[in-house]
């Protein structure tokens, strides 16, 4: 049976996925058979795995770290928000229920039977399971509804090393108080402490450490991790983009504004243009910000036709159809095809209400919305010779789909790829100035990105590659967590 460790916040957004990542990493480095575990995640960035289930991003990150594949059991429940206070529940990879928040926590044990089911999976397989947490183990408002921190941490005997983000200030309050604020019998889990996101001399900290360790009956902080800048790794949290991405323009190269959305998902589709040299990203949010970039990129959401009602009302509309007349490329994943579309139908009131919008009008295209939720993870054939994709026709590129509709083509549009099942995706205009497409990750793949990039005068010699980038990227931040934190320590702690 494997061992467990378990990896807890103070709070959401300090560092917990990438740590865990970090660890993956660092135990496959030395020849184990390592798999990671969220019972519980809330996100918009998400993933559909091969078996065609839908799984939190962050969970897919944490895998390539372990060096295996993705799979549904390594997070059962998946939520993802509609509004402030109603979400999809995704349960073993599959819509499950649309919940009002305080209905959600009366399913308790539906929910938990779908976490202990891929646990016990789990336990069969691998030499050790790296547990995440979600937000913080000390929300006592909601204790009584947890299954995915100390539940599952007493479901095992796991023992739990808890995380405190320092560069949010208070780290020591972060890590006393949380502790303070568990049941005697889930503080006798908690072994050991990790600050996270430093930037410093770490000397200045010691006396702080010293005196927590006193005030906690010995429990020790077993490291602190660095600020890691740039980090390359796709994240679940919207609150990343606040951290890292700006208004970026880069001098003499192609600036692609991407829209922010108000219900953004799997914003990581554009992480292979960053460092991406003569390359610049920037997400907007408004019409003083979008400028006159070289691309426009609309983004999948969760919600399409609010954001598009969105788009109307903030003036973002009218300026993207106007920079697409003056010459300026504009492209759109899944929800974001779907708004460069003559119209969208959602007569069930799939989204909410029933209701009929008009789209952008940039392609034509039209969706209608069906109850049926499309996953798939595959690969397409580029079928369209226009525009930049005339030298890639018959090429194969990989991706997956999560969509709730689909696209009726008018004589005028022709699809962008053919999809491994036969189907067609996407769209395309006769100059290939305008494009949207279903599939999530269709940057990841390099001839693709490159073809795209040069036909805005990119004058790149040929993009990086993304899958090694991104495995480079896990390297580094393993190395960076292993040098700062007492593996023999962690690893007495697991019981090795």
């Amino acid at each position: 049976m494997a061992k467990t460790l378990m990896i807890q916040g103070t709070s959401s957004s300090v560092g917990k996925s990438l740590l865990t990542a970090a660890l993956c990493r660092i135990f496959y480095r030395k020849g184990l058979k390592v798999v990671p575990f969220k019972a519980q995640n809330m996100a918009l960035n998400s993933f559909v795995t091969s078996e065609g289930l839908e799984i939190g991003r962050a969970q897919v990150v944490q895998a390539q770290a372990a060096g295996i594949e993705p799979r549904v059991d390594m997070n059962p429940v998946l939520l993802k928000p509609e509004t402030d206070n109603r979400c999809q529940v995704v349960v073993m990879g599959k819509p499950w229920k649309t919940l009002q928040a305080g209905k959600y926590y009366r399913q308790g044990k539906e929910l938990w039977d779908a976490v202990t089911s891929s646990l016990e999976r789990l336990h069969g397989e691998y030499d050790l399971i790296i547990i995440e947490g979600a937000g913080s183990p000390a929300e006592i408002n909601l204790k009584q509804k947890d299954i995915v921190n100390m539940r599952v941490a007493r479901h095992l005997n796991a023992p739990v090393i808890l995380a405190g983000d320092i560069d949010r200030g208070g780290i020591f309050a972060q890590l006393y108080g949380t502790l303070e604020l568990l049941e005697p019998e889930e503080k006798a889990l908690v072994r050991g402490f990790i600050i996270n996101k430093f930037r410093g001399d770490v000397r200045l900290l010691e006396p702080g450490i010293e005196m927590l360790t006193d005030l906690v009956g010995g429990i020790p902080t077993l490291g602190v991790v660095p600020y890691i800048k740039d980090i390359l790794l796709a994240q679940e949290d919207s609150v990343f983009l606040d951290e890292v991405h700006d208004e970026h323009r880069p001098d003499g190269g192609i600036d692609i504004a991407v829209i922010r959305l108000p219900h953004i998902s799997n914003y990581d589709d554009f992480d292979p243009f960053i460092n991406e040299k003569g390359v610049g990203l920037r997400f907007v949010d408004s019409v003083r910000k979008i400028g006159y970039p070289d691309a426009v990129i609309i983004p999948g959401t969760k919600t399409t036709i609010s954001d598009l009602l969105w788009l109307k009302e903030t003036g973002l509309a009218d300026t993207i159809t106007g920079l697409s007349k003056s010459g300026v490329a504009v492209c759109g994943i899944c929800g974001g095809f779907q708004m460069l579309g003559t119209f969208l139908d959602d007569s069930d009131g799939v989204e909410g209400k029933p209701s009929r919008e008009t789209g952008l009008g940039l392609l034509q295209a039209s969706t209608f919305f069906s109850r049926t939720k499309h996953t798939a993870a595959g690969s397409g054939r580029i079928d369209s010779p226009s525009g930049f994709l005339n030298g890639l026709k018959g090429c194969e590129v990989s991706g997956y789909e999560i969509h709730m509709g689909t696209a009726v083509y008018e004589q005028k549009c022709s699809p962008i790829l053919v999809s491994s099942s036969g189907l067609p995706d996407g769209g395309i205009s006769a100059d290939g100035r305008v494009w949207g497409t279903y599939f999530h990750g269709i940057f990841d793949n390099d001839n693709f990105r490159s073809a795209w990039l040069k036909s805005l005068g990119w004058s790149g010699a040929e993009t990086l590659s993304f899958s090694l980038r991104r495995d480079a990227e896990i390297e580094r931040l393993a190395d960076t967590v292993e040098r700062a934190v007492d593996m023999s320590r962690i690893e007495k702690i697991i019981g090795f």
